[in-house]
């Protein structure tokens, strides 16, 4: 079964592999806790085509435990890209750290499965 996909039994979709925080990983960059998730806020963040993209190839296609804006390999200018990765961070999508220069992301999966059960596995079967 491709991951993302769901089974006929309705089993919950399979994301990328689930990384451990490593060790030396900075703190999170300033975020929502898990209960002041707001789903208006969420649904408002994924309403961009581009947002909703970065978070499904993150929760399908992750090779690490974070990636940074250019593993994606979007061509827009890099103050465009800053934007939507901090309104994804800011409604609580993705948690960010700043490594030197760069600022690496993922998806909290788990803060999200909690509050939106069934939101990612939505994400995860768009396309775009």
């Amino acid at each position: 079964m491709p991951a993302g996909a769901r089974s006929k039994a309705g089993a919950r979709p399979r994301f990328a592999a689930r990384w451990d925080v490593p060790d030396d990983a900075p703190e999170p960059l300033p975020e929502p806790g898990r209960a002041a998730l707001r789903l208006e806020v969420v649904m408002g963040a994924l309403s961009d085509p581009l947002r909703m993209r970065i978070v499904r190839t993150l929760l399908l296609e992750s090779e690490a435990f974070d990636h940074t804006c250019g593993w994606f390999g979007f061509d827009r200018p890099k103050s465009s890209l800053t934007h939507h990765f901090r309104t994804l961070r800011e409604a609580g999508l993705i948690r960010q750290r700043q490594y030197g220069l760069e600022r690496r992301s993922h998806v909290r999966v788990d803060d999200l499965e909690a509050r939106f059960p069934g939101l990612l596995a939505l994400v995860a079967d768009w396309e775009g």
